[in-house]
């Protein structure tokens, strides 16, 4: 098992946002009125459901395929700091209202929340952009109750329905700190077929970067995770 140091050493470090990058919110206050919602007798499950998925950087003691009702995973979400930038915003995935999702439920052990939870908020709520909600999960070894990173239809982040010029746009330009919007589809798609979840609008906009060659085929880009 990696110490913290090792993590760090290999995992991106969250960074305070660019003076052009509004902060929304106050992170701190929005990470304790989620904490109360959450008995510190208890482990804490956190519901990943893009990049928490193949690059979770905390420390799980269990994780479980889910599932959520009442919540889809879509693309609608800007980034100008991980996945692009002030000048060129790029997109990443967010929990909106409608549907449902399939994803991953990490167990953090009750001891290692306050460490854990501290790099999990560095990560996802430096600019306080999500709404972080307590949900129901479904998994093979009964109900959990996990925290998730939404985005509600109202917020200034959300995009809304793109044209396919402006998803193309986005994928051929918009790079962040990450890396590229582009490459963060393609490893959430690499990364839920390796654990048998099928997102028919993450494949049909994968396909769509194949027809206009931005990506090779899945034969030429590696393996699965």
């Amino acid at each position: 098992m990696q110490s913290d140091d090792e993590r760090r050493a290999v995992s991106h470090e969250p960074e305070s946002p660019p003076p052009a990058v509004p902060v929304l919110r106050d992170p701190r206050l929005l990470l304790e009125r989620t904490l109360a919602g959450w008995q510190d007798d208890q482990d804490l499950w956190v519901f990943g459901y893009a990049s928490l998925i193949w690059r979770p950087e905390f420390e799980a003691s269990e994780r479980r395929l889910a599932s959520v009702h009442g919540w889809h995973r879509s693309l609608r979400m800007r980034s100008r700091i991980n996945r692009g930038s002030p000048e060129r915003p790029g997109l990443v995935f967010a929990l909106l209202p409608g549907g449902s999702c399939r994803g991953v439920a990490y167990r953090l052990a009750r001891e290692r929340v306050p460490t854990e939870i501290e790099r999990l908020w560095a990560r996802e709520m430096a600019t306080g952009v999500y709404d972080p909600r307590w949900l129901p999960c479904r998994t093979h070894a009964g109900p959990v109750r996990a925290l998730a990173f939404t985005l509600g239809r109202n917020s200034p982040n959300h995009t809304g329905q793109l044209a396919e010029e402006e998803l193309l746009a986005i994928l051929r330009h918009a790079r962040g700190r990450y890396g590229s919007t582009l490459e963060y589809l393609l490893d959430t798609e690499r990364s839920l077929r390796a654990h048998g979840i099928r997102d028919r609008g993450i494949e049909r906009q994968v396909a769509l970067a194949l027809r206009h060659g931005l990506a090779a085929p899945r034969s030429e880009r590696g393996g699965d995770d």
